[in-house]
């Protein structure tokens, strides 16, 4: 005996008309997203495009008929410029030491908080509430609760010891705005650390222990490796917020004595000297500064989803 087989004999429906294509059934599940897309790409991409096209021309707003096509001038021009220099110097030492010092005293928190004792629930929501501080009341309170030398807490609490009276924001300003930045971004950076420590294999530190590996040993050979992608993605994302940081510096200093950083010096071009063009061209640099920092955020925050696949 011999089998036949014949070929799927395509079949159409009742009517005569064709099922859906697969690329009309993919517009028809994309088309509710395009208004929310439009409306972004309305609000973010349009400015970003304005202001590119203005950091091409020279362009002061006081003589608006003098405005001409200046190529790369504004970019040459920030990159060379002393003061401009100096904003961007004062950015990275900003970033730098309030990043690196609210990952340590996050990592603190957090191996605080990864501990069971009585009362945790209430003391980690005093500990996240200065990240809930909007980021200007957060700096007003600062100057004037905590550093006012006449009526601020921290003199108050020198006077009955009988400490000095300093006056802080004058004698160390861009410390004062470091402190204020730190204590609003250590819950941030605690939050995201105490994830990767309650995301430990805990079988793997009670196998140590009973190895007899001491707590310094586990932390160091053990929890610290697994907490490097977490450390990674707090340091970008803080990095991402500290290098556009604009509130702490207006509100504590106004941009004196040598806190103004990159984005103080673009409001002061744009608002007080009235150059379009040059604080637009700042305004770019400081957009692919970001741009490039999240770039590796996303691919840090790409690696954990990937870790957290396999293990599962």
């Amino acid at each position: 005996m011999t089998a036949t087989t014949t070929a799927p004999v395509a079949t159409t429906p009742a009517n005569g008309t064709r099922p859906p294509s697969a690329r009309l059934r993919a517009w028809a599940t994309r088309a509710p997203l395009l208004p929310a897309l439009i409306f972004m790409i309305a609000v973010t991409q349009l400015p970003f495009v304005a202001t590119l096209v203005i950091s091409f021309f020279d362009w002061n707003s006081l003589y608006p008929d003098a405005r001409s096509f200046a190529w790369f001038a504004n970019y040459q021009e920030v990159l060379t410029d002393a003061d401009l220099r100096r904003s961007v110097w004062t950015t990275v030492l900003l970033t730098v030491a309030v990043v690196l010092t609210s990952l340590v005293l996050g990592l603190a928190l957090a191996l605080l908080l990864d501990r069971k004792f009585k009362g945790r629930g209430v003391v980690r929501t005093l500990l996240i509430a200065p990240f809930l501080v909007v980021p200007v009341a957060a700096a007003l309170l600062w100057k004037h609760v905590l550093y006012n030398p006449e009526y601020g807490l921290l003199n108050g609490l020198l006077s009955y010891v009988g400490g000095p009276q300093p006056d802080w924001i004058s004698n160390t300003p861009l410390l004062a705005v470091e402190a204020a930045l730190v204590w609003q971004w250590t819950p941030f950076m605690m939050l995201i650390l105490l994830a990767g420590l309650q995301s430990r294999d805990h079988e793997q530190i009670e196998a140590a222990r009973v190895d007899g590996a001491s707590d310094w040993q586990i932390f160091r050979h053990l929890t610290l490796p697994h907490l490097r992608r977490y450390l990674e993605l707090g340091a970008l994302l803080g990095s991402i917020y500290i290098v556009q940081n604009f509130d702490a510096v207006f509100t504590i200093t106004s941009g004196g004595l040598g806190t103004a950083n990159l984005p103080y010096t673009v409001y002061q071009t744009f608002y007080q000297a009235h150059e379009n063009g040059l604080a637009s061209a700042a305004g770019v640099l400081v957009v692919i500064g970001s741009i490039i920092i999240a770039t590796f955020a996303l691919r840090v925050v790409s690696s954990l989803f990937r870790e957290e696949v396999s293990r599962a």
